[in-house]
C-alpha cells in the first residue's frame, strides 16, 4: 500500500472515532481514562501536537472543536455529568 492511500485510510478511521464517539455522548471523557487511558480531551491535544511536528499551528481550541464536533464549553455543559466517587476512585487508582 502506497503512504497516500495509508494516509486516506488512517484519516477514515479517525474520522470514523470522532463520529462513534459524538454518537455515545453517554460515554464521558472518565469512563474513556479509566478504560483505555485517554480521552477526548487527549485526542485534541494530539491534533495538536501532531499539527506542530508537521509545521502547522492549530489551537487547543480549533482541536477540541473538531474532536468534540462543538467548542468544548459547549459540549461539557450539554453532555458532561459530574463524575462519581467510583470513577474518581477508579481513575486515582489508575493514574494516581
Amino acid at each position: 500500500m502506497d503512504q497516500n492511500k495509508q494516509n486516506e485510510i488512517e484519516a477514515a478511521v479517525f474520522r470514523r472515532l470522532l463520529d462513534h464517539l459524538d454518537n455515545h455522548k453517554e460515554v464521558q471523557n472518565i469512563d474513556l481514562m479509566n478504560l483505555a487511558s485517554f480521552c477526548r480531551n487527549c485526542l485534541s491535544k494530539w491534533y495538536v501536537a501532531a499539527a506542530e511536528e508537521r509545521g502547522e499551528s492549530v489551537d487547543l481550541d480549533a482541536a477540541r472543536e473538531l474532536v468534540y464536533g462543538e467548542p468544548y464549553g459547549d459540549w461539557k455543559a450539554k453532555y458532561q455529568t459530574e463524575a462519581t466517587p467510583e470513577q474518581k476512585k477508579a481513575y486515582a487508582a489508575k493514574h494516581g
